[in-house]
Parts: structure tokens; sequence; C-alpha cells
């Protein structure tokens, strides 16, 4: 069985490529196709297949863009109610791909319109499980409780998806190979292991939801210690229900301008060094200087659908990398412009003087950005106060002013964004940002 796996590692997310006798399919596909028609044309095959598990909540998928191009048929749960050309894919359904036969299974509990593809062909078999079963975890039922055709409790869900992984694949092989929608990394669950995939054999065994407990244990676990929702998942699962408008045509309407200012809410994703030296006033510093960085996470955790931003690049040729990784949740929509610094009227941030931080930390105001799972692990300072970095644009102005404020996370890249969320919010307050310093305090 000829199946490629694609990983966008920002969003820590898995699609594939399923290729039989010259017809290849297509399955939760990311936001820019070209890769699979690239896979495509290296294979000699011809994409006739899209098929959606479920409306993805954390990227905006191209499954319509596909099949505008290919005329590829789209397949997905009747239950998600989609807005544009589709056949339904569920149990009992199937699909011929040259000698490969793929067939639905109906596995709510991420959501209720989740399906799990499974492939055969000869004696091998592959699924593809979507959000539903991870590899070390299952997907987490709380996503659908205000978006999507069909709406449902996390309590629902969590009961679907008890019932999912004690009946829905008890008919398959132990060396059924597992391929999920994502990795480490996703808030589409809380547990995920940083293998790209697994056996089923190998999940029975070592993955806790299938092993043997009480359903109120199942579902106590399951429901206990999710992730944060960032604001982006509810419009991400609308945008995929309705079908996202092709990458290339949408992203060129977004302006672009050198050396420039800009009002109103301002994403400067330059590295927190060059930021720090001047930026806009009121700026957030979002980095997107590494690939692998988690800049889509945070852009939609801290910026919600119904705003409006620009963008402060470093140079031009940074412009269409950036258009695309905005675009991979959908928020080009939001996006005003692009723009490059033209480097008046700037402002700066002083930095922390670390020795007398360390010699009378009650001097500051020490502000812990970690998401509350993190600290309740654990905290650095026993007088920090918590604020997670995606409440802290609404929770700002509780914090204290009386003192200098030092924003800390666990590693530096989120504490960049949070001091200057606190600059922004907390106008004429002093914070200073301990960056990767905070190693100095961890044991």
């Amino acid at each position: 069985m000829n199946i490629k796996q694609f990983e966008y590692k920002p969003l820590a997310h898995y699609s594939y490529a399923i290729v039989s006798d010259g017809k290849m399919a297509v399955i939760d596909p990311e936001r820019n196709p070209e890769q699979y028609y690239a896979f495509a044309k290296a294979n000699a095959a011809d994409i006739v297949s899209i098929i959606e598990t479920h409306p993805h909540a954390d990227f905006v998928s191209s499954h319509l863009e596909i099949h505008k191009k290919t005329g590829a048929t789209i397949f997905n749960s009747k239950k998600m109610g989609a807005d544009y050309p589709h056949r339904s894919f569920d149990e009992g359904d199937s699909i011929e791909l040259g000698n490969i036969k793929l067939k639905a299974i109906n596995t709510p509990g991420h959501s209720p319109d989740s399906i799990t593809i499974v492939a055969t062909e000869g004696t091998e078999t592959a699924i593809f499980t979507g959000d539903t079963l991870f590899i070390g975890d299952v997907g987490r039922p709380d996503l659908r409780e205000k978006a999507g055709n069909m709406k449902a409790k996390r309590e629902e869900l969590a009961e679907m998806m008890f019932d999912t992984i004690t009946t829905k694949f008890n008919d398959l092989p132990d060396d059924a190979i597992v391929y999920p929608a994502h990795g480490a990394g996703s808030l589409c669950g809380k547990n995920l292991s940083d293998a790209a995939s697994s056996t089923l054999g190998d999940e029975r065994m070592g993955n806790w939801a299938f092993k043997k407990q009480p359903k109120q244990e199942f579902l106590d676990t399951i429901l206990e210690g999710q992730p944060f929702i960032p604001y982006y998942f509810e419009f991400d699962v609308e945008t995929n229900k309705k079908g996202a408008d092709n990458l290339e045509p949408a992203i060129a309407k977004v302006p672009f301008a050198e050396r420039s200012t800009a009002k109103g809410l301002i994403i400067d994703v330059r590295n927190e060094k060059t930021f720090k030296k001047g930026h806009i006033k009121g700026s957030i510093n979002i980095q997107a200087v590494s690939e692998n960085s988690k800049f889509e996470t945070w852009l939609g955790s801290i910026i919600k659908p119904e705003d409006t931003f620009t963008l402060v690049i470093d140079n031009k040729e940074k412009n269409d990398i950036l258009l695309q990784r905005v675009a991979k949740i959908g928020y080009e929509k939001m996006l005003r412009k692009v723009i490059t610094l033209s480097g008046e009227n700037l402002v700066k941030n002083e930095k922390l003087d670390l020795d007398d931080f360390k010699k009378n930390p009650d001097n500051y105001t020490i502000v812990d950005i970690r998401n509350k799972s993190e600290v309740e692990n654990g905290k650095f300072f026993d007088s920090a106060i918590s604020h997670p970095l995606n409440d802290l644009r609404d929770t700002a102005t509780e914090i204290p002013t009386d003192k200098p404020i030092v924003v800390h996370c666990a590693g530096g890249y989120r504490s960049a964004v949070g001091s200057s969320i606190l600059e922004k919010s907390l106008n004429g307050t002093i914070v200073y940002d301990l960056s990767d310093d905070v190693k100095d305090f961890q044991d």
C-alpha cells in the first residue's frame, strides 16, 4: 500500500495521500495543496478522492480547492452538513481506489461527525483515525458545544468516545497501522505521543483509553485537564464546513507596504531581541522566526476572529511565507496589511536587571503566563500570580501595577508575547520579559 504522510510541524498536523493503480486519495489536507499535486505527479496518479474525517478546528483544509482544480470527489460524513459539493461517507459505505478498498466507520467522540477510514489491500490494513484515536490518547470531546452543523456537550461526546473505543475497532486486526491527524503539540488532545504512527495492537496495549475500566473512570479521565480552546477553533470548524477560499488568490488580496507604520492591533513576528530594540508602540510580539514555532496556534489564541490586525515582518522576502502561515488557520481574512517598519517613532524595551531580580524578587510583581495545568504541576516563584497567556488580553487589567512587572513562561517564547501584551494593556507600567533566563529558576 503506497501511503505518504505529510507533516506540518507548527500545528502537529498529519495529512495523507494513498496511491493505487494511478489513482490517489487525499485525507485531511492542509491549506496549501501544492504538495499533494506534486506527489500525484511524481506517482503518475490522478487525485480522484478527498476525504475529510471531520470539520477540523485547528487548521483550514484545502479540500474544496483540490476539488475545484482536479474534479476529485469530496467524501465526509452526512452528519457534517457540509455546504460544498460532496458525497456521504459513513458506516457501510466504501470507495474503490485502484486495488485498495476504503470503507468508513462512524467514530464519534471528538466530534459527532467524526469518521475513521479503513484501507485494505490484500492482507494489509491501515486506519486513518482523524482526531478520534491518536497515538497514546484520544481526541478531546469539548470542541463542539458552539460550532458545527451538529453541536454536542462535552459530556455527551465523552460518552460517544467511550462507545467508539470499546466497540468500533473490535473487528480490526492488531497489525492495522494507525495514522492519526495529529501528533504531540496539538491542542486537539492532551497527552499525544510524538510517534507519527502505531499499530492498533500497540494502542490496545499502551493507550489509556483501551484499558478495561469503568465507563465513569474513562469519562473522568477524558474530561479532566484538557488544554484551553483557542479563539480560532470555532472559526475554523465553520470555515471547513463551508470550504475555504483558494489559497493563492486569498493571500494575494492582502496589501504589502515597505518602511511603513500602522495603528490598531499590530502583530510583530520578528525575533524578540529585534522587537525589543524598536517596535511600534502597542505591538504584540508573536515570533515566527523558526519554521517549527507555534506561531499559528498563538496567533489564533490571542487574536479573535472578529479582530482585524496588521502584520509586521523583517523584510519583503518573508511576506509570502508569513501570509501562508496566517492562512493555515484562515486568518488572512482579518489581516489588513503586512508591513516592514519605517524606523521612525519606535519604542524600546528595558532589559531586566537579573541580579537585582534574583536578590530582591519582592520588589517585582511576577506574572506566570503558563497554562493552568503547567502551574498546577509546580510554580517557579511562590509569589507569582497566574494569568494564562490565552486569557491575558482580557485579564491584564487585573494585574497590580504598583511594582515593575516580570513576565515568565517555561522557556521564553510565550513570555515575549505576554510581556508585549502587558506593555500594551498597562500603558506606563514597566514590564520586563524574563525570557529564557527563566531556566535559572527551574529545578
